[in-house]
């Protein structure tokens, strides 16, 4: 059995061993930068601890398409920076800012291809499986980017309406890592499917974290500028509560702070918005539904069919997800 960071110790030398063309290095050098300035490699831990669940043999057939899940997590960083405007990442300068947005573009296009010829070095006989469920949720990271996107516009939406935004563009990538994992450690169908929910709910859990983060942690502890939800208007668990709390003077402040190309300070916005959230204690909220979601995947990996003592790694995973300040 492995603990989940000798499985992250494993899954950074095998990024390091990943071997690209000596050109064109505009492409390349790119790629290898993304990959090299940290993370947290939730994703390929998570299917490498799940496929642990139910074998030893944790063999370049489970490695290699769990850091497919992470190069095709960058390649949406690096797109996802580039309609952010974002200028920084895990504390480096983005790859459309140390670059520009067209080689941007090209090398997060590399990843993407590269994390399918990663995908396909699983056991032949659990590709088509393994491929069909990566296809699936690909396309769902892009649908809820498209709908985070066109929310920036919008004055205001539903809970249910950020729940399926964040489902799409968060947990279903990290859903399918578990769910992957799983079927590569050769786990039964109802087992697979429990780890898929498993994965499922920590990715909600993990995106309403990062929504706090971004308002209420600093810049150097996130590794990116804080408060680019707020200069946004992206809406987060924060916004959309406080949106639906707000009355008299507060509604009308918040309203006035979110309305589109204002000329307001980003940072003088960011402060009167989170001033706001504090008055509303909307940190709160996002907290209690953090934690229901973390107690559901703590329920669904309860119910896995693997001995309580192959789960105990995947557990602390859990654990150390809930108490993350970055």
């Amino acid at each position: 059995m492995y603990s989940s960071n000798e499985l992250k110790e494993l899954v950074e030398r095998s990024l390091k061993g990943i071997l690209h063309p000596e050109g064109p290095s505009e492409l390349y050098a790119p790629v290898s930068y993304s990959l090299s300035v940290g993370g947290k490699r939730i994703r390929p831990v998570l299917a490498l601890l799940a496929c642990n669940m139910f074998t030893d043999h944790i063999t370049d057939k489970c490695v290699l398409p769990a850091i497919g899940l992470e190069m095709f997590h960058t390649f949406t960083l690096v797109h996802d920076d580039i309609m952010d405007k974002a200028d920084m990442r895990r504390n480096q300068a983005s790859v459309h800012k140390k670059w520009n947005s067209n080689i941007a573009i090209l090398s997060g296009d590399a990843m993407c291809i590269d994390a399918y010829r990663l995908m396909c070095q699983a056991e032949i006989s659990k590709l088509p499986e393994i491929l069909a469920c990566f296809n699936k949720a690909a396309l769902n990271v892009c649908e809820g980017q498209q709908y985070d996107m066109n929310y920036e516009a919008k004055s205001s939406i539903t809970e249910n309406d950020y729940l399926k935004m964040i489902e799409l563009k968060t947990g279903k990538l990290i859903a399918v890592a578990a769910q992957i994992g799983a079927i590569l450690g050769g786990a039964s169908t109802p087992d697979v499917d429990k780890l898929y929910k498993v994965g499922l709910n920590l990715g909600m859990a993990f995106q309403i974290q990062d929504d706090v983060l971004d308002t209420y942690s600093d810049s150097k502890k996130l590794g990116k500028d804080a408060g680019l939800d707020i200069a946004h208007n992206k809406k987060t668990y924060l916004l959309i509560s406080a949106i639906r709390l707000a009355a008299g003077e507060q509604k009308k402040q918040l309203n006035i702070l979110l309305k589109p190309n204002t000329e307001i300070d980003p940072k003088e916005k960011y402060l009167a918005v989170k001033s706001i959230y504090d008055e509303l204690k909307v940190r709160d909220l996002a907290e209690a539904k953090i934690k229901e979601y973390f107690s559901k995947a703590a329920s669904e990996l309860n119910g896995v069919g693997a001995k309580p003592e192959r789960k105990q790694a995947m557990e602390e995973f859990v654990n150390q997800l809930i108490t993350r300040q970055s």
